[in-house]
C-alpha cells in the first residue's frame, strides 16, 4: 500500500463549496447531529473519557473516498465507518460484514451475495446498487483511480480490465443488482482468495445519490460523508491532525461496539507522542528504534507485525551499470540485514530475504509462504566475500573500477537511519563505490520511482490480500510497481498461469509455481529486500481488543474496550 495520491486542492474545494452553500445540500444529518455532541470535536475527546479511545497517527488522512484512498491511514479511518460485504475476524480470515450470506457457482466464477438490513447514516438502506456504483466508480477511467487493478488483475472481475482500458462503459462490469439485497459477481476465472478482497475499501459501496449530490467536495468535511459502519465521522477537515468519531446506535453490528468515540491527533515528532501518551492524552503511540531502548522493560510496550516490506529497488532498464546481474548480486550480499534490525530499528522487524515477507500468507497445507528464510540463502544472505567476488566481476564486465549512485529515501526518521546503515555497509564492504542519499517527501519519491526518475530507491509494500500474489504481481512486464522496469518472459508466463491459467483451481500447484516465480525474482535480484516491519507501540492497559493485521487494514476497533483508570 504505497501508491501516490492524485490529490484534488482539497482547500480549494472547501472555499468553493462553502462560498456556493453546497455542503449544506449533502449533509449528513447523522454526522451533524453527533457532531453536535462531540463537545466542539476531536481536542474535547481527548479529556480521558473512559469511552474514548486515544490514537496517534504518523501521517494525515490523504483520501476518505475509498474507491481513490490508496494509504494505510487513509484505508483506516474509512473502514472505521464504513463497512464492505466482509470484514476479518481476529485472525484475519474474511468473515460477513454487510453480506448475511453468499453462494458460489460451481465453477467458482459467479458469487451471489444476499445483504443484511443495514442502514447508511442519512437513513437509507444499504442495497445491492450501492455496490454497483462503488465498483463501477473504481473502474472507470475517468476516476483514474490508482487500485483499480485490484478489481481487474486481482479480482478478475469481469470486463473490468477493459472498462480500466477504456474499451468498454463502467455499465458493462461484472457486478449487478439482482434486487436490492441481492448483488451477483461474475469473475473471468475463480479467484481463491477473493472474499478476501472484499474487506478492502476499493470494494466498499457507496450511495449514488448522496455522492452526487456532494459533487467536488465529498470526503472533505462530516457532512460531505456517508457511512454505515460502527463509527460516524463528526469532525474532520482536510490535512487535520485531529478528528473525531462517535459510535453509530444504528449500525446493524451495535451491541458488538464497546467504545463510545475514537479519537485521532496526528502527532509526527515521536517524542512529542511518547510524551503524550505519558500524560495520558493518547491510549496508542508508536515508537521510534531509540525510544524502544527507554520503554522496552515497560509492560504496555508491544511490537506488531504490521506487514510491510522494506527493499531496495534498483533501476534496472535505464542505469547501464545496474542492468549488470553480477554488480547487483554483489550489491545485495553487501547488506547485513540483521544489524539494521538489531541496532538500528530494534522495534521487531524481522530480517528478510525473500521476495514475500513472512507471517501473511499460508498456503493450501497450512504453512507460511515465507517461513523458510534461509530458501535464497545463495543469493541473499550477508557475505562480504562473495560480495567481493561479485563486484570484482562486475568491474571487470563494465570496464570501470568506481561508482556513484543516488538513492532516494523518505523524509521520515526510520528511512533515513536505515539508508545511513545502507551506505556505510555499501561503501565498506565495496570500495570503489560511493552511495548519496537524497531525502525527499514521501509523495515524491513514490511519484519518481512511478516515472523512473530514480537510480536506487529504498520503498515498501504492505500487503493488500492474504496472497503471494499481492507482492509476486508488482514485478510482471510494466506493472506500475515494478519500478525497475524489469522483465522477465518465464516470469510473466507464470504469473499468468497463476491468475487466469490452469492454476487457478489447483491450489498445490499455484502455490508451488509461485515458488518458482520467487525464485526467479531472487535469482536476477531484482530487489534487495531488507526486512519485514513490526510497529513498536505503547498501548494501555486499561485497552484490550484492538484487532492489529499485517493485511489492507492494520488497525481495527470493533471488539475494542477501555475500562475506566
Amino acid at each position: 500500500m504505497k501508491r501516490m495520491i492524485k490529490r484534488r486542492d482539497f482547500l480549494k474545494v472547501c472555499g468553493m463549496a462553502a462560498a456556493a452553500g453546497v455542503l449544506s445540500a449533502c449533509g449528513n444529518k447523522a454526522a451533524s447531529a453527533a457532531g453536535s455532541t462531540a463537545a466542539s470535536g476531536a481536542s474535547a475527546a481527548a479529556s480521558g473519557d473512559a469511552s474514548t479511545l486515544n490514537i496517534m497517527l504518523e501521517t494525515e488522512v490523504e483520501s476518505l473516498d475509498p474507491q481513490l484512498a490508496t494509504d494505510g491511514t487513509s484505508f483506516e479511518v474509512i473502514a472505521c465507518y464504513t463497512d464492505g460485504l466482509m470484514q476479518m475476524d481476529e485472525s484475519g480470515a474474511a468473515v460477513n460484514a454487510l453480506a448475511d450470506s453468499y453462494d458460489l457457482s460451481d465453477d467458482g466464477t459467479q458469487y451471489t451475495f444476499h445483504l443484511k438490513d443495514a442502514k447508511w447514516t442519512n437513513g437509507d438502506p444499504v442495497t445491492a446498487a450501492d455496490f454497483v456504483f462503488g465498483w463501477q466508480r473504481a473502474a472507470d477511467p475517468a476516476n483514474a483511480s490508482e487500485y483499480a487493478y485490484m478489481l481487474s488483475d486481482i479480482g478478475q472481475v469481469q470486463n473490468a480490465a477493459e472498462i480500466i482500458a477504456g474499451e468498454k462503459d463502467p455499465s458493462e462490469l461484472g457486478v449487478t443488482a439482482v434486487d436490492e439485497k441481492t448483488l451477483q459477481v461474475t469473475l473471468n476465472v475463480p479467484v481463491s482468495y477473493f472474499l478476501s478482497l472484499m474487506y478492502f475499501p476499493t470494494y466498499y459501496p457507496m450511495n449514488q445519490k448522496f455522492f452526487e449530490s456532494c459533487g467536488d467536495t465529498y470526503g472533505t468535511s462530516p457532512d460531505t460523508v456517508l457511512g454505515n459502519g460502527a463509527f460516524i465521522l463528526d469532525t474532520y477537515e482536510p490535512a487535520a491532525t485531529a478528528f473525531h468519531l462517535t459510535k453509530n446506535p444504528d449500525y446493524y453490528d451495535a451491541s458488538r461496539v464497546q467504545l463510545g468515540a475514537l479519537n485521532y491527533q496526528v502527532i509526527k515528532d515521536s517524542q512529542q507522542a511518547l510524551m503524550s501518551y505519558q500524560a495520558g492524552d493518547l491510549d496508542i503511540t508508536l515508537l521510534n528504534g531509540e525510544q524502544v531502548d527507554q520503554v522496552a522493560d515497560d509492560p504496555e510496550f508491544k511490537t506488531v507485525g504490521a506487514g510491510y516490506l522494506w527493499y531496495i529497488t534498483p533501476n534496472i532498464k535505464t542505469v547501464p551499470e545496474l542492468a549488470n546481474q553480477n554488480l547487483r548480486m554483489a550489491l545485495t550480499m553487501a547488506l547485513d540485514r540483521d544489524s539494521i534490525c538489531t541496532d538500528v530499528l530494534k522495534d521487531g522487524s524481522k530480517p528478510t530475504c525473500t521476495a514475500v515477507p513472512m507471517d501473511f500468507a499460508a498456503g493450501p497445507d497450512g504453512s507460511d509462504f515465507s517461513g523458510d528464510q534461509t530458501k535464497f540463502s545463495d543469493v541473499c544472505t550477508y557475505d562480504a566475500a562473495k560480495a567481493t567476488e561479485y563486484f570484482e566481476k562486475a568491474k571487470s564486465e563494465l570496464g570501470k573500477d568506481s561508482f556513484a549512485f543516488d538513492m532516494v529515501v523518505d523524509a521520515d526518521d526510520a528511512p533515513q537511519k536505515v539508508a545511513q546503515v545502507v551506505k556505510e555497509q555499501w561503501e565498506t564492504a565495496l570500495p570503489g563505490l560511493t552511495l548519496n542519499l537524497v531525502v525527499e517527501p514521501k509523495k515524491q519519491r513514490v511519484l519518481d520511482l512511478q516515472e523512473g526518475n530514480f537510480t536506487i530507491g529504498l520503498t515498501r509494500w504492505g500487503p493488500d490480500y492474504a496472497d503471494p500474489m499481492t507482492y509476486l504481481g508488482m514485478w510482471v512486464t510494466d506493472n506500475s510497481n515494478n519500478y525497475g522496469m524489469w522483465s522477465d518472459a518465464d516470469y510473466d508466463s507464470i504469473i499468468e498461469e497463476c491468475t487466469t491459467g490452469d492454476l487457478c483451481t489447483d491450489a498445490a500447484g499455484r502455490w508451488s509455481a509461485l515458488y518458482d516465480a520467487e525464485k526467479i525474482v531472487m535469482d536476477q535480484a531484482v530487489i534487495f529486500p531488507l526486512y519485514t516491519q513490526c510497529n513498536a507501540q505503547m498501548v494501555s492497559s486499561a485497552v484490550t481488543g484492538i484487532e492489529f493485521h499485517p493485511v489492507a487494514l492494520n488497525r481495527v476497533y470493533k471488539d475494542t474496550v477501555k475500562s475506566a483508570t
